[in-house]
């Protein structure tokens, strides 16, 4: 069980903290103090009848704004996506202590000592990387960043050779280790090519007046050529699969395939062997198949909508990025995996991960670049540019003149809140030339779905008073939430009440698991 404790800055308050731990016999195992002041602990989980006590204590302590549970340490957190970052580089990776000994390293190391990892653990730096003194650097009154060329395992590579720097109690850095990362001739070649080729043209079909737009394209193009992970947030119709395109041409895996699997579409079954392939045999099939992973060597596998993915498949994915092999059904010979992952997602993984429906460490390994599409409503600046281009697309397709948007028609564009997105305006820009006699398109020739409120809540021949009516509003409106948002907590913060309050009302309404289906 991990608090996250939010007070004023007073002292003694973390002894006060602790006191009340050690009145009720809680093994303390960890304890954080962040910049802001707010007070991190960990510790085994307790009864619930023992918390029920706690909490209400440790709120009375004077200077204690709020208290709430929380999924995790920030330490845990910052060290985790240290760990995926490291994980994820295609170089062989080093942390030394002060004396040279090796405390961390990443697989591509290990993938170099043929996975004995008993030979890296403790080693001094000296008897693996030779042609640079580290003893003599880490000794210096001044450890500077070193770029040198050095042998591990018999091959030649450039080392980045880069203190490790940490504040004293007086606040000046004193030097705690180093990381090493080694560069091959081949990793050099590729990252030379990369940097002088031609500016990728693959983002030039996105229209980006809009800053929020221009953000994005921006932070795509720095992580196209990235060989971890990509995920991908964004409502439906965004364009989350075309920016996962783009990436994957403007990286050095253009050349390799890209395949993608739409998780919402199919069982966990035949979602299984379309990933894994299967044996000979293993479905009556005379001989063996290739899966996605097998057939995306070298290349990019998107998996569209991963949210949806099972339980029980989202534990295999995890595996193959870790283990970097997967087996085929029905086979237990292992095949080493060489892809690029790219996920997209319209729903929340965070309230996902909350809920149990989506295991927290894939998310971790998942979320270690990631891109959020802003929705069209949110790139006003764009919508005729789009509208505009869809247009003469559509024009050619259907072998007619070039349509205009009347005045009436652009402004209602532009006002409108587009819920599907660009794909909305795309297909309804399609829909009203179909049906077009003349050039022009106006805003009647445009039918689109009204997006105001589903339930009227006004009518001015209502029964009952005032009191009643907003009781019934607040009744629906904690009825369409609750499905998405299942536990108190979670309804809690969507809509800005404190937990007691949301257990209150839907306590008061017999709103439960039992009587709203989830």
């Amino acid at each position: 069980m991990r608090l996250e404790i939010s007070c004023q800055d007073r002292l003694g308050i973390a002894q006060d903290v602790l006191e009340l731990l050690r009145a009720h016999q809680i093994d303390l195992r960890g304890i954080e103090i962040n910049e802001s002041g707010k007070i991190y602990l960990s510790f085994p989980n307790i009864d619930f009848a023992d918390f029920q006590q706690f909490m209400p204590k440790i709120r009375r302590i004077e200077g204690i704004d709020d208290v709430k549970t929380t999924l995790y340490m920030p330490i845990e957190r910052e060290r985790n996506e240290l760990r995926a970052i490291i994980q994820t580089m295609p170089d062989p990776v080093f942390s030394i202590d002060t004396k040279g000994r090796i405390v961390l390293f990443n697989d591509a190391a290990k993938f170099s000592v043929d996975n004995d990892v008993d030979l890296l653990i403790q080693a001094e730096i000296d008897e693996w990387v030779s042609g640079f003194k580290f003893e003599k650097w880490l000794d210096s009154k001044e450890t500077l960043a070193q770029t040198q060329k050095v042998k591990f395992v018999q091959q030649d590579y450039i080392a980045d050779i880069l203190p490790v720097m940490v504040p004293d109690s007086d606040g000046q850095d004193i030097l705690a280790g180093a990381v090493v990362i080694l560069k091959s001739e081949l990793r050099l070649g590729q990252q030379f090519n990369t940097f002088h080729k031609k500016e990728a043209e693959s983002f030039d079909k996105f229209y980006a007046n809009s800053l929020a737009m221009r953000k994005v394209i921006n932070e795509a193009s720095r992580m196209a050529d990235l060989d971890g992970p990509l995920l991908i947030f964004g409502e439906t119709g965004t364009g989350k699969e075309l920016i996962a395109r783009s990436c994957h041409e403007a990286s050095s895996r253009a050349e390799g395939p890209l395949l993608s699997l739409n998780c919402a579409t199919i069982s966990d079954d035949i979602a299984e062997t379309e990933l894994f392939g299967s044996a000979v045999n293993a479905f009556g099939n005379n001989e063996a198949k290739q899966g996605l992973l097998e057939q995306a060597q070298g290349g990019t596998l998107l998996l569209d909508e991963i949210a949806d993915m099972s339980l029980q498949l989202q534990g295999k994915l995890l595996r193959v990025i870790e283990d970097a092999e997967f087996r085929r059904v029905g086979d237990d010979a292992p095949i080493g995996v060489d892809v690029r992952f790219m996920c997209t997602t319209s729903k929340d993984l965070g309230l996902l991960v909350e809920s149990g429906r989506f295991r927290q460490d894939l998310y971790y390994r998942l979320n270690v670049l990631s891109l959020v599409m802003p929705a069209l409503r949110e790139r006003k600046q764009d919508i005729m540019p789009l509208a505009e281009a869809f247009l003469n697309q559509h024009c050619v397709k259907l072998g007619r003149n070039i349509a205009k948007l009347s005045k009436s028609c652009v402004d209602y564009l532009n006002t409108y809140p587009w819920p599907g997105n660009v794909r909305q305006l795309q297909n309804a820009l399609y829909r009203a030339l179909t049906l077009l006699d003349g050039n022009e398109i106006t805003k009647e020739h445009i039918h689109l779905p009204s997006c105001a409120t589903t339930v009227s809540y006004i009518d001015e021949n209502f029964e009952g008073t005032l009191d009643q009516e907003v009781k019934k509003f607040e009744k629906d409106l904690l009825k369409k939430l609750y499905p998405s948002y299942p536990s108190t907590r979670q309804l809690a913060r969507k809509l800005g009440l404190s937990h007691t309050a949301i257990a209150n009302k839907l306590r008061e309404y017999g709103i439960n698991k039992a009587t709203i289906k989830i």
